[in-house]
């Protein structure tokens, strides 16, 4: 495993090559007059993502709106460039069918669309950013890097939506549930959620009187890890929640589709945090389990999870990189360990399992075969579920040698197909059919 100062630095110098501002966020105007600003790590939550006390019946219905000013951007002649950009709050309904408010970002980029049809709409569901608060995707667009000795954020998501952008593609970005908003904790790699605040940021983008998509518009999806897994469960799940969503594709790269397998991979890696904000996100959306919970976890697991429940990934790769969750428990068991133990565990874990239902639409699949973080294996598995249940897959093994880390095996696929996706998707966007190669199946890595 490389050294955690290493990796922590090259994840700074890929966001130096976007644009930093290392400083805290201004304050927004609220315009509901019940919310204060927060603080996270040092740094301060607009009151913007507060939620209000009461919430509109309606998903998608928009909460509140204010401009969002791009971290990267140029005069044009027509406006900002790459794009304008719009702060988001919506109504959205959380995996226990509870009303939730969730944050995102739309951008109306500049350059013109050049396929057929009216210009499209891509909802990006942001890969892993963190739990804490300053880690959202829509604050990410306004500063890329945060780095303030408390805290380091990375917007790594910017390179997907400024590519889309200069396409002529309209971006809507979500921040997901509790992530941004100050009333949750974020409920990391949550399949209901994670689904319910892709499609509901659709609907929100296209009733913003400033957006130039409508509900003509076509409609893609593009996610890579938590975004893939949240992607590939909007495509299961749009036709039952959201039909007035149709998807012309879906892009669904790494997905982390069987939690079980997940969990086991991360623990002792790169990311091992993530598996601090996988519990958190668990005892968030089930209370039922904490009893579960307090049975294993020893006082250090406690403070770890504390710990990390406001943390961005930055701050778990220097703070957690490598750590076992033999660690975290009274038995000395490891997570992986705790779940075949508990039945409750396994019955909430199968709940989360992707590839149970027919995606709506196209959709890419794509996994690097030496991906050990968010292991290769159930990704491949995912796209044989979905084309045994005979939907359109387009399935691609990104053939990259592993190299020692986890981290890294599993964000290089990210860099080396992100170019094919987004033109694979800006395809089914401009109207040209999609094939299938789930014949190969057999015979793919």
């Amino acid at each position: 495993m490389p050294p955690r100062p290493r990796m922590l630095a090259a994840a700074i110098v890929a966001a130096l090559a976007l644009g930093a501002q290392a400083v805290p966020a201004a304050a927004a105007d609220n315009p509901d007059g019940d919310a204060a600003t927060t603080t996270s790590r040092g740094v301060e939550i607009p009151a913007f993502y507060t939620p209000p006390s009461e919430l509109p019946g309606a998903d998608g219905t928009l909460i509140r709106h204010e401009p969002l000013p791009l971290a990267l951007s140029l005069p044009g002649i027509d406006g900002p460039l790459p794009g304008r950009a719009t702060r988001l709050m919506y109504k959205s309904t959380d995996a226990n069918g509870e009303p939730v408010a969730v944050t995102g970002a739309y951008i109306e980029p500049a350059a013109r669309w050049r396929g057929d049809g009216p210009r499209p709409l891509v909802a990006v569901a942001p890969g892993t950013m963190g739990q804490g608060d300053q880690c959202a995707a829509s604050m990410a667009l306004e500063h890329p890097l945060r780095l303030n000795g408390q805290t380091v954020s990375v917007g790594y998501e910017d390179l997907s939506v400024y590519r889309l952008l200069l396409r002529g593609v309209a971006v809507v970005v979500t921040d997901y549930v509790g992530l941004g908003t100050t009333d949750r904790l974020h409920t990391y790699v949550n399949r209901v959620d994670g689904a319910h605040a892709v499609l509901d940021a659709v609907r929100a983008a296209r009733s913003l009187d400033s957006a130039s998509v409508t509900s003509e518009s076509r409609v893609g999806l593009f996610g890579y890890s938590q975004g893939g897994g949240a992607t590939a469960a909007a495509a299961e799940l749009q036709p039952s929640y959201a039909p007035d969503v149709p998807l012309a594709g879906t892009y669904a790269g790494a997905p982390p589709a069987d939690l079980t397998q997940v969990t086991k991979a991360i623990d002792g890696s790169d990311l091992a945090g993530a598996l601090g904000w996988s519990l958190n996100g668990f005892l968030q959306t089930e209370p039922a389990l904490r009893p579960i919970a307090a049975r294993y976890i020893n006082e250090a697991g406690q403070d770890a999870l504390k710990d990390l429940s406001t943390m961005c990934v930055g701050d778990a790769l220097f703070g957690y990189g490598g750590d076992s969750s033999t660690d975290w428990t009274k038995t000395g068991q490891s997570i992986s360990d705790v779940i075949r133990a508990e039945p409750a565990l396994q019955a909430f874990l199968a709940e989360q399992r992707i590839g149970s239902l027919k995606p709506a639409g196209p959709v890419r699949v794509a996994t690097g075969t030496s991906d050990d973080l968010v292991p290769h294996g159930q990704a491949r598995r995912l796209a044989v579920d979905w084309c045994g249940k005979g939907a359109q897959v387009t399935y691609v093994p990104v053939l990259l040698p592993g190299v020692g880390s986890g981290l890294l095996n599993h964000f290089a696929p990210l860099l080396t197909d992100q170019g094919n996706a987004i033109s694979w998707l800006t395809d089914r966007l401009s109207g040209e059919p999609a094939g299938s190669n789930c014949w190969s199946m057999p015979v793919q890595p």
